[in-house]
């Protein structure tokens, strides 16, 4: 609906769309004429509205043309609009909107003031050394902590609105020159399709964009820190803000990403790379640790040493449950532990994941009803999934379905499931890059920043898979 040349009429019309008590509609007089601005009053910024639009216009005599009326405003990033809907946007975005009696169109200005907490280290990436800022959940903020960092024209900012009823703001961010446009146009594409009533979090945008619904596999990287995000837009990636989210997405990712912290790059190469290494041996004993118990105890017993199975014979002797069943109690034990404590009270749960597991530990050793290697082992399991953490939700599933497999067909099973999981992860694509890169296909150029980091004067070229248009990240003068 066309904005009105009456004003009243225009009020009513917008009062019939969003009629609510904290949506304000302040009339005043410009010299004779009826004018009204309209703001939300949580979002807006009341004294702005006051000192810098309503109190220049109530000084002025008289307002013959709009454009005198836009020159009155002492706020920047005016636009006009023309329709009621229009309005009614701007307002709940929380600018200001300004209709005059007499003109079909009004004046929308500048006054959001979000609510947003503190710049602060973010809580799930924590480190020794390195940046200590985090994004937070307005992305103008987060959109200027990554400027601080990328001073170029080049950096794009584009926005688009997602979500039929929330009307949620996305940016797409990438550095132009650098990123692949094919990448870029893709990911538009993707958010562009999007039909959802409303996007709460950028975890609503990352089940959406995502080729391969119902993979437990992550296909879109995801980051709390600037500098992170800052690093990947320079290397070729796109990258996607979210208004709302503290979280920022980068576009492609690859399986090596998670295993990549950002406190290697501000370390000794040496120590980076020996905990890189570890962060790979940690996986593997998480996610295979308890199926080859279980295979062992039941199919390859001429697998474990002497000594070591005599020490089990003598733990396990008593304990009514099967070696898989005892396992699979065990585990379910764990994870309802777990649970309870991500979801009780911070101080509360601190102190039940522990003495639970003690007490419930060793009060089922000691009743026969598991036994104590089991314990030792799920306990390692468990702390070992945690020197990767955003491969956290996908080392669980892995985990049962190793030990699954591990008590019907024993060692057989693991290797069959290795076999079919590589064969998975290498034909797996994100965004048309490989989720095996550097390794599948192997590149050797890329193997520089890999599971063992080059030092930092042999990283002169930006990665290949990503096929980005300026290849070169950096030259060193030998003069």
């Amino acid at each position: 609906m066309k904005l009105s040349l009456i004003l009243k009429e225009n009020i009513n019309n917008i009062k019939d769309i969003v009629l609510a008590d904290d949506i304000i509609f302040y009339e005043f007089l410009v010299g004779k004429t009826q004018a009204v601005v309209i703001y939300a009053e949580d979002l807006s910024d009341k004294v702005m509205i006051g000192k810098q639009v309503v109190k220049p216009m109530q000084e002025c005599k008289e307002i013959e043309t709009f454009d005198k009326f836009k020159q009155l405003v002492n706020l920047p990033e005016g636009e006009e609009l023309f329709s009621v809907s229009n309005c009614v946007q701007k307002v709940l975005a929380g600018d200001g909107v300004i209709l005059i009696d007499g003109f079909d169109k009004g004046l929308s200005v500048a006054t959001r003031k979000p609510a947003s907490r503190a710049v602060t280290e973010p809580p799930t990436s924590s480190i020794l050394k390195g940046p200590r800022e985090g994004f937070v959940e307005n992305a103008q903020v987060n959109m200027s902590l990554v400027r601080q960092r990328i001073k170029t024209p080049n950096l794009r900012y584009e926005k688009l609105t997602v979500g039929k009823i929330s009307k949620t703001t996305v940016g797409i961010v990438y550095v132009k020159g650098i990123a692949n446009d094919k990448t870029v146009k893709d990911v538009k594409d993707k958010i562009n399709k999007i039909c959802i009533d409303g996007v709460i979090d950028s975890s609503y945008i990352i089940k959406s964009i995502s080729s391969r619904k119902t993979s437990m596999f992550k296909q879109v990287g995801s980051t709390e820190k600037p500098d992170i995000f800052s690093s990947k837009l320079l290397e070729g990636r796109v990258g996607i803000i979210v208004d709302g989210s503290p979280i920022a997405l980068t576009l492609p990712f690859i399986l090596l990403e998670d295993f990549q912290s950002s406190e290697d790059y501000y370390i000794n190469a040496y120590r980076a790379n020996f905990s890189r290494i570890l962060r790979v041996i940690a996986v593997i004993i998480s996610i295979m640790l308890p199926a080859f118990f279980v295979a062992a105890q039941l199919f390859h017993l001429q697998f474990i040493p002497l000594a070591f199975l005599l020490t089990i014979v003598g733990s396990i002797k008593g304990i009514p449950l099967s070696p898989s069943v005892e396992m699979f109690v065990t585990l379910l034990i764990f994870e309802i532990l777990n649970e309870a404590s991500i979801r009780m009270p911070r101080y509360v749960g601190i102190a039940m994941s522990v003495v639970g597991a003690l007490v419930l530990g060793e009060t089922a050793v000691n009743a026969g009803m598991v036994s104590t290697p089991t314990i030792m082992i799920i306990a390692l399991s468990g702390i070992c999934f945690y020197a990767v953490p955003d491969l956290n939700e996908t080392l669980s599933v892995l985990r049962i379905m190793f030990l699954a497999i591990a008590g019907f067909m024993g060692g057989y099973g693991i290797i069959l499931l290795c076999a079919g999981l590589v064969t998975y992860l290498c034909a797996f694509e994100s965004f048309g890059t490989p989720y095996m890169s550097p390794y599948a296909p192997l590149n050797l150029n890329d193997m520089q920043d890999g599971i063992v980091m080059g030092f930092y004067a042999e990283q002169t070229m930006r990665p290949e898979f990503l096929k980005g248009k300026n290849k070169r990240r950096k030259r060193f003068d030998t003069n």
